[in-house]
C-alpha cells in the first residue's frame, strides 16, 4: 500500500496520472494487480489517462471510489474496494478498469453520468465487460490476454475541450491557437460546425492547421458518435481541412489520448496514427 496523495480529485491532473502509472511501473513485476483509489469527479479521465500509459497489461489496473465517505453509515466506499479487490484478484481480469457500484467499466469507456447516486458511472456506447455480485466476477466481454505491457511515460497537457453553442463566436480560436498544441471541438449533432453566412468558422479552423494545432472533432451528444459525412455542414470542413474525428469516444478519451499521441508523436502522420490506432477499445469506428 501507498499513498501518492491526498488530493480531492477535482486537484489531480496529467502530473499526478504520470505519478501514478510511473508507479504501477516501478512496482509491475512484484504484484499481480494494482487497485488505485482516485476521487469520482476525475476519475474517469484518470481511468483513460492510464489505459494509454499502460496499454496491453496482462495485469488488472483498477480504479475505485466512493460517493460518499467511508466514515458514513450509508457509505458506498467499503463495497467497491472489496468488489475492486475482488475483481483484481480474479484470475480473468487485465487491463486499466474502473470497478464502482458491482460494475467493471472499460477504462476508456467511463464517464461519470450521476452526480449523487451510488450508480455513478455508466459504460458510454460499450457494454459493461464485466460486474461483480456476491463476491464473484460475471465475465460478460473476454479478451485475450496480452503477453506484457507498453508502458508510456508522457503526455501533453495542452489539449483543450471547446463545446459549440449556438451563436458561439470564432474569435475563441485565436486564444486557442496561442496557447493549446491541439483542440477538441465537440460539435452540434454527428458533426455539424457552424457557418453563420460567413467563413468565419473555416477561416480559424484553416488558422490552427496553419499553425499545427491538431483540431479534432467529436460530437457533444452523449451516445452513438459522430459522423461529419452525413450532412454538408460537416462533410465540407472535414474533407476541406482533413480533420480528425473521434467518432464514439467518450470525451474522457478523446481528451487522454490527445494529450498521450500529442507527446509521443514527432510528426502530423505520427500524431494521426496514434489517434486513429484503437486502443483498450476506446473506439469501435
Amino acid at each position: 500500500t501507498l499513498q501518492l496523495f491526498n488530493l480531492d480529485s477535482t486537484n489531480m491532473c496529467h502530473v499526478q496520472w504520470l505519478e501514478i502509472a510511473r508507479t504501477v511501473r516501478e512496482k509491475y513485476d512484484a504484484y499481480d494487480g494494482f487497485l488505485i483509489t482516485h476521487g469520482t469527479d476525475t476519475m474517469a479521465y484518470a481511468a483513460a489517462v492510464l489505459s494509454y500509459l499502460i496499454q496491453q497489461s496482462p495485469k488488472p489496473v483498477v480504479l475505485t471510489g466512493a460517493q460518499r465517505s467511508i466514515s458514513q453509515r450509508d457509505t458506498d466506499a467499503r463495497e467497491n474496494l472489496l468488489n475492486a479487490a475482488i475483481y483484481a484478484a480474479d484470475n480473468g481480469a487485465q487491463g486499466v478498469h474502473i470497478v464502482f457500484d458491482g460494475k467493471v467499466i472499460q477504462g476508456t469507456r467511463a464517464t461519470k453520468t450521476r452526480t449523487k447516486s451510488y450508480a455513478a458511472f455508466s459504460s458510454m456506447d460499450y457494454p459493461e465487460v464485466a460486474v461483480v455480485r456476491g463476491g464473484k466476477v460475471l465475465h460478460y466481454v473476454r479478451n485475450p490476454r496480452p503477453e506484457k505491457p507498453i508502458f508510456y511515460d508522457m503526455l501533453d497537457p495542452r489539449v483543450f475541450v471547446l463545446k459549440l453553442t449556438p451563436g458561439i463566436q470564432p474569435g475563441i480560436f485565436d486564444y486557442l491557437a496561442d496557447n493549446y498544441r491541439a483542440v477538441i471541438i465537440e460539435s452540434f449533432g454527428v458533426g455539424g460546425i457552424p457557418v453563420y453566412d460567413s467563413e468565419a468558422f473555416a477561416d480559424k479552423i484553416a488558422m490552427l492547421t496553419e499553425r499545427g494545432v491538431k483540431v479534432i472533432i467529436k460530437t457533444q451528444v452523449a451516445h452513438e458518435g459522430s459522423d461529419m459525412e452525413v450532412y454538408r455542414v460537416g462533410f465540407t470542413i472535414k474533407q476541406r481541412f482533413n480533420l480528425l474525428e473521434a467518432y464514439d469516444m467518450t470525451t474522457e478519451a478523446a481528451f487522454a489520448k490527445t494529450m498521450w499521441a500529442l507527446a509521443n508523436s514527432e510528426h502530423d502522420a505520427d500524431f494521426r496514427t496514434c489517434f486513429t490506432t484503437a486502443v483498450g477499445a476506446d473506439s469501435v469506428n
